[in-house]
């Protein structure tokens, strides 16, 4: 079995490195416009933020979905 996941974009990158290059693009305030969640809102911090991510999938799926149409560009697809 290997570990290669070819169709996840996300593989190989941690939650604390994909909020951090959301945070660097779009600040906080742009996150908690786009998310509405109180991490983002009051007192955001990169460790506040990471501790409630890591204990609520929605918020979570919401981060890697937000991160994943900001970052990942589409596969092109092949011509036959």
């Amino acid at each position: 079995m290997t570990d290669e996941q070819p169709n996840n974009p996300l593989h190989g990158i941690t939650l604390k490195e994909i909020l951090i290059k959301l945070e660097e693009h779009y600040g906080w305030d742009g996150l908690a416009s786009r998310i509405r969640i109180n991490c983002f809102i009051k007192n955001p911090t990169l460790n506040s933020s990471l501790k409630l991510l890591r204990k609520t999938p929605w918020a979570r799926e919401k981060v890697e979905k937000l991160y994943i149409s900001t970052f990942v560009k589409p596969r092109s697809r092949k011509k036959r």
